[in-house]
């Protein structure tokens, strides 16, 4: 199912509006924006927006940050940091969430799925933070996911990630699998001609239950004749990709369909070209290289293969255009955005917007309020929340370019429903 923006006109009725109308009320029917900081938090006092011990005072609200700084996937999480670190920076030059400021402790998952667990307990029982926006793989979340459950803390969860999973407890800001693997299929079906397809991952959960979905749906629900010729897995930090090289030239696949992660990328990409395996000659999506990673891979080794994300640096509309903008201006005129890495920024503003329309930091009515809310200043375009806690978002098809950028040549008409649990792939 898809949803076209462009057809709802906004009306009294809006989350926006309706978000609006609470806040007025709230704050005495005085003008929001005209109120400080100060008033602004007089106006929600701490008792009633904090009525479950967070580190909320009437100045201050304290958030985490959960990402590998270091390890294997700081190629790929380095992005998030930034980005989350940017939005709040920005609202908190705009007066912060409900008059208070935000103050961030980072924590360094270091590539590590015990780390990671261990780092989330540590932010949610030691340091009670209010919302967490953090991981990347899904060995990640799926390391924190029990001890947030628990503990009833709030994650935003900025990858495109396996779908198969819902929570009271996670915002997914990411893409699910039909928003990215059967979008990016389709579109390699109808439009590439493919039908004999080599899968490559890493082996973890994410690129093995995207493999499955993806085997399922080319075997399944792509025309007659379509079919898997190949499919490997490699370890995460894996280096050495020859053998497999030699095993997609044997099979001479339409489509090598590809999820492999982190620092990997950099030696899987420069080992096919050394090969000869260039996009003048064989068709490539992947599901898990961004502009993050070309960084470290090299447009020269990328170009011309495809990528299938919801977010490309690229894209030419105003929102995107403040956001590289400002970005670059924190960052340097030398970095890049990637999807994740734009599903990041989204985090901390949409846990603003929730928290206001909820008029509390109790993750509970976060959870509720989450419902609806709409982001119509996000670089990939508007955005809302479905109530399964995942974005409504648009599919685009990406083609690397040698400038380490991509060039948008397929995006869907309106926006996807997120889909977790879709029917036959589970």
């Amino acid at each position: 199912m898809s949803n076209d923006h462009d057809s709802q006109s906004p009306d009294s009725q809006s989350p926006h509006s309706q978000q609006r109308r609470r806040l007025l009320q709230g704050a005495a029917a005085l003008p929001l924006m005209g109120l400080s900081g100060l008033s602004l938090a007089q106006a929600f006092p701490t008792a009633k927006v904090n009525t479950t011990k967070l580190a909320v005072t009437d100045t201050e609200v304290t958030v985490g940050q959960l990402h590998s700084a270091t390890g294997t996937m700081a190629i790929s999480e380095t992005g998030s940091i930034q980005a989350e670190q940017l939005a709040i920076d920005q609202i908190n030059a705009m007066g912060g969430v409900l008059g208070r400021k935000i103050k961030v402790i980072k924590e360094d998952g270091a590539s590590d799925w015990p780390t990671f667990a261990e780092k989330s307990k540590k932010l949610l029982v030691n340091d009670r933070v209010a919302a967490v926006f953090g991981c990347w793989t899904s060995a990640s979340r799926k390391a924190v996911l029990p001890i947030f459950e628990k503990e009833n803390g709030m994650l935003y969860y900025p990858t495109f990630y396996e779908g198969l999973e819902q929570s009271k407890n996670v915002i997914y800001t990411g893409q699910e699998a039909t928003q990215q693997i059967l979008y990016g299929l389709d579109w390699a079906s109808k439009e590439k001609k493919a039908k004999t397809y080599f899968l490559v991952g890493s082996d973890y959960i994410w690129p093995r239950t995207s493999m499955k979905i993806g085997r399922k749906h080319i075997e399944a629900h792509l025309p007659a004749g379509s079919k898997v010729v190949g499919e490997e897995y490699y370890p995460l930090g894996h280096t050495n990709f020859n053998s497999l090289i030699n095993k997609i030239k044997v099979a001479k696949p339409d489509c090598i369909f590809i999820a492999v992660v982190g620092g990997s990328n950099v030696a899987f990409y420069k080992q096919l070209k050394a090969a000869g395996v260039t996009a003048a000659k064989q068709f490539l999506l992947t599901i898990s290289v961004t502009e993050d990673e070309v960084l470290g891979i090299g447009g020269e080794n990328m170009a011309g293969f495809y990528a299938s994300m919801k977010y490309f640096q690229s894209l030419d509309n105003a929102n995107n255009k403040a956001f590289v903008a400002a970005f670059k201006a924190k960052y340097g005129k030398d970095a890049v955005i990637g999807d994740v890495t734009q599903a990041g920024y989204l985090g901390p503003w949409l846990w603003k917007a929730t928290v206001e329309k909820a008029g509390s930091f109790d993750v509970d009515k976060i959870a509720v309020a989450s419902t609806g809310i709409e982001l119509k200043t996000a670089p990939e375009g508007y955005v809302k929340l479905h109530e399964n806690h995942h974005l409504w978002s648009k599919a685009r098809i990406g083609q690397a370019q040698m400038d380490g950028q991509f060039k948008v040549v397929a995006e869907s008409p309106g926006l996807i429903e997120p889909n977790p649990f879709p029917k036959g792939y589970q």
